[in-house]
């Protein structure tokens, strides 16, 4: 008998190279338990059927029970020479177990096989992802609570905008990896179905129950149409879609942290152990973890379009090209897990500077706006205030001086309507402050937010 349980057909062996290059067991070595799980779950079908005996299903389920232990203790031996994990957890059953471990292949193919592994994988990973992403925004609400009302100038273009709470901002970032945990969640449903019993492409002759088989796998329901079911590659689009954007989520945080921290801000300090020096440079303290997922969000992008670059030309049903399909997902998977680990570790050491955020939120006219509502509450139509209140930076620009600062004689030369009451009534305490509405910035509404996330992440 051939040494490939495909070899029949063949009157040579593989090619050295080839079989090194068609392998795939480096990668999908780590879905041992799920393809056992998917083996025992057939086996007990297949049993219930009557299409394999009771003994034959006793000696399966004992011999996948040492098997497990063999990887668990690191005695497993894993061959290219057997190409997958499915090959080479098959070949030792049987070397375990005689003929029985031959006939657990009966009504399945490594097509749905493989499907049914990598779905079960991926719902536990994704499982994981939505975890790290909880206790993310668990730790985000905990510093939006202390800094609830840490004034801080809030950007446009990158230039001082109007004032806002520090509390505010980072709930900004609890809503985008909420919306990150919706996404993860909604594509774990849409692939919770089970492609096992398809088969190569198109079922099987033998009486077999893929409702038994879903159902002791955690799925909500077999897959409905076989073909599509050994093709269907959309769940991993998808949850790569999903990685993409949270990693692009936090790829923007990294970016304002590392901002920050640098001297022209000194906005905040990130701790000493997520930091690294200079070889050369003794004075340095450089942000490499947000700098590292920064960098690794384009790996993670890299992988939905090497996904998607890979799908988009398949005719049904499988293909060998769908064999790159995890290295693309699991390398992301990875990698979004670790940004997501580095960030809930690294934030709540944070060092905020208060008085330094307090006085950039202070210059920079980032009271102007407020100053044109005064002018329309006054009867100043929105327009005109608008002007005077861009003449009244035009000044203060060329004098050196904050908006407050003006005094009467300047606001009576720009404008008879512009009061110096108005300009001295202005601080950014008070601008915070009246943005008290669902959705603002007052310290009010974040503490409001603040009790509301922590009600549902409780939850």
């Amino acid at each position: 008998m051939s040494e490939k349980p495909w070899g029949g057909r063949f009157e040579s062996p593989t090619n050295e190279f080839v079989e090194a290059f068609n392998a795939s067991i480096d990668v999908d070595a780590r879905m041992y338990a799920e393809d056992i799980a998917g083996s025992r779950a057939h086996a007990k079908m297949l049993t219930a059927q009557g299409i394999l005996s009771q003994e034959d299903c006793n000696s399966i389920l004992r011999g996948l029970d040492e098997i497990t232990g063999e990887i668990n203790s690191g005695e497993f031996e894993f061959t290219i020479a057997l190409e997958d994990v499915h090959m080479n957890i098959e070949a030792r059953l049987t070397e375990k177990i005689g003929d029985a471990g031959k006939r657990l292949h009966t009504a399945r193919s490594r097509n749905d096989q493989v499907a049914t592994d990598t779905r079960l994988y991926l719902r536990r990973r994704t499982a994981d992802i939505v975890a790290r992403i909880r206790h993310l925004q668990k730790v985000l609400v905990a510093l939006a609570d202390e800094h609830a009302d840490t004034i801080m100038p809030g950007f446009t273009h990158l230039q001082t905008a109007q004032p806002v709470t520090l509390g505010h901002h980072l709930l900004a970032y609890v809503e985008m990896f909420d919306r990150d945990a919706g996404r993860f969640s909604d594509a774990s449903k849409r692939m919770n179905c089970c492609p096992l019993g398809s088969a190569a492409l198109a079922g099987t002759t033998f009486p077999i129950d893929r409702f038994m088989t879903a159902e002791k796998l955690g799925f909500d329901s077999p897959t409905r149409n076989s073909l599509d079911a050994v093709s269907d590659r959309d769940f991993i689009m998808e949850l790569l879609a999903a990685a993409s954007i949270t990693a692009v989520h936090l790829s923007r945080f990294s970016e304002e942290l590392i901002l920050w921290m640098s001297a022209q801000f000194q906005f905040v300090d990130l701790p000493d152990a997520f930091c690294t020096g200079s070889s050369i440079m003794p004075q340095k303290k450089n942000p490499d973890m947000p700098e590292l997922v920064r960098g690794k969000t384009g790996r993670i992008i890299g992988g939905l379009v090497a996904i998607l670059t890979t799908v988009k030309s398949l005719p049904l049903a499988y293909n060998k090209d769908m064999q790159e399909d995890k290295t693309a997902v699991f390398d992301a998977f990875d990698n979004l897990e670790g940004s997501l680990r580095v960030f809930g570790d690294m934030l709540p050491g944070i060092t905020v500077n208060k008085a330094v955020l307090h006085r950039a939120a202070s210059s920079g006219f980032a009271t102007a706006t407020d100053l044109a509502d005064a002018l329309v509450r006054a009867g100043v139509p929105f327009r005109d205030a608008h002007e005077i209140v861009g003449k009244s930076v035009g000044h203060c620009i060329k004098a050196d001086i904050e908006l407050h600062e003006m005094d009467e004689a300047a606001c009576s030369a720009i404008d008879a309507r512009l009061s110096v009451d108005m300009v001295r009534a202005l601080s950014v305490e008070s601008c915070v402050a009246a943005r008290d509405h669902i959705g603002g910035t007052a310290p009010a509404q974040v503490r409001i937010q603040v009790t509301a996330w922590q009600k549902e992440l409780k939850s």
